[in-house]
């Protein structure tokens, strides 16, 4: 039996997990006080997901450039083949909140989106 140590991120709480795996499955997740920390764990160790966050370049516009995220988790291992892509990202202004700066970022389906409105420069 395979023992993983985590911290867990679903809620202000941090508590201290301890995920029991065999054979790559979960059988046993200790140490959270609440459901979110068992559904983080059993989520951690077998598919693991972040949103990424970046910046991404606007020409014409009142700043250099916009904020950024992926609309929703993507796999934790396409973290660095959306960086790459969004790398060769410029957007025009205007730019709006919610706007798609990259559909389908590296294959995942999800899409990056602008985090910040953007005016033309005056």
């Amino acid at each position: 039996m395979e023992k993983r140590e985590l911290t867990c991120i679903g809620c202000p709480m941090g508590c201290a997990l301890t995920v029991e795996l065999e054979n790559g499955a979960v059988t046993a997740v200790h140490g959270n006080t609440c459901p979110r920390g068992d559904a983080y764990a059993r989520k951690e160790v077998t598919a693991p997901t972040r949103i990424v966050t970046t910046t991404v370049r606007v020409t014409g516009g009142t700043l250099a450039a916009v904020s950024c995220k992926t609309r929703t988790d993507i796999p934790k291992d396409k973290i660095f083949d959306i960086v790459r892509a969004l790398k060769g990202v410029t957007v025009p202004a205007p730019v709006a909140i919610g706007q798609v700066l990259l559909p389908n970022a590296a294959d995942t389906g999800v899409d990056v989106i602008a985090t910040k409105n953007v005016p033309k420069h005056a």
